[in-house]
């Protein structure tokens, strides 16, 4: 088997927010081979994560064959290491390798969670993220909810928090997991205050109140924080989470496959924390490209609900009753209707 072509398209559906996530964000990427399977990822980086794909990777990748994907990923790595490393470059190089775990799949017919040793009939908890507060037609449809805490304004925040996260804990119950993300907007004094405040309503963690490299600063709150701080979401490759991993930085950690560096990136952070002990809840986790290394490679398996604009990806699972479950289709199962994405 032999790589005849290397594609990338955005596609935008209508609900696609108007900011960073449609000018930077996901794109396909299919690679066709001759004998007639094409592989599909999903990458990030909009516009410019396709040069990359369409030109950097597309042309080290033609005529090769697509099964060694680990070693394909360490050549694709070194071909944009004058520009990538972290960021847009390794994004773009997410979504080739998702494609190639997709043809390796297909070629072998079987699911990629079997190919990492899983069990696609295994039903696997989600989460759902809310703002402010929880709408009543979630309540009771997911097994754990995550407050979207970072973007409260006005008056006192750690007032404005804690009263946020009481509202919803009355909306859920006490039965369910709480968890909360600052998305990278609060300082060391505001995380230990609001800590402080809410330990009270039994919280499973606090992600990202700080800029993801503050390692610094994740070192004081590791220290002192009584919640167990998560993050990772906007890290990338298995290097930089080792750095993560080896210091203890976060309990819990959220790598994103479609952004971090794919499947292949996906499996040494899992290997790498579980030996370490911590936990790996990866973003949007309910996505069938991470759901399959959660079926496969997860311990404490939660499944975080996907990007709702992402209706182009045909084959994924639903979500009911608080559980997801994976198909038996072989790859990640995904059915991409080709004759109505843009060229």
């Amino acid at each position: 088997m032999r790589i005849t072509d290397v594609r990338a398209v955005q596609p935008v559906a209508a609900n696609t927010p108007r900011d960073w996530r449609l000018s930077f964000g996901q794109i396909l990427v299919a690679i066709d081979t001759d004998v007639g399977l094409t592989g599909y990822g999903v990458g990030g980086g909009g516009p410019a994560g396709m040069h990359v794909v369409r030109t950097v990777l597309r042309d080290l990748l033609l005529g090769r064959d697509p099964e060694p994907v680990e070693a394909l990923w360490d050549e694709m790595y070194r071909a944009t290491l004058p520009f990538g490393r972290k960021g847009i470059a390794i994004m773009a190089q997410s979504g080739v390798d998702l494609a190639l775990w997709d043809l390796r799949g297909k070629a072998a017919k079987k699911p990629v969670a079997e190919l990492l040793g899983g069990n696609v009939g295994v039903p696997i908890p989600t989460y759902v993220t809310v703002w402010d507060d929880v709408p009543a037609e979630l309540v009771g449809k997911h097994h754990a909810y995550k407050l979207h805490a970072g973007g409260h304004g006005g008056g006192d925040l750690a007032t404005t928090v804690v009263a946020a996260v009481e509202r919803v804990r009355c909306a859920i119950g006490n039965e369910c997991e709480l968890m909360l993300d600052a998305w990278m907007k609060w300082d060391i004094d505001s995380t230990l205050r609001i800590a402080a405040a809410i330990e009270q309503f039994n919280i499973g963690w606090i992600e990202e109140p700080l800029p993801a490299d503050d390692l610094a600063g994740y070192e004081r709150l590791r220290d002192r924080c009584p919640i167990p701080i998560a993050g990772g979401e906007h890290e990338f490759t298995a290097a930089a989470f080792a750095d993560l991993i080896d210091r203890q930085l976060h309990a819990v950690l959220q790598p994103d496959v479609c952004w971090c560096g794919g499947m292949t990136e996906l499996v040494k952070i899992y290997d790498t924390a579980n030996r370490a002990g911590l936990r790996v809840c990866p973003h949007r986790g309910a996505e069938v490209w991470g759901l399959h290394a959660i079926a496969a490679l997860d311990t404490e398996p939660l499944a975080e609900s996907g990007r709702p604009w992402m209706t182009w990806v045909g084959g994924q699972p639903e979500i009911a009753v608080g559980t997801i479950q994976l198909t038996d289709r072989p790859g990640f199962g995904v059915i991409i209707d080709e004759a109505n994405l843009p060229a």
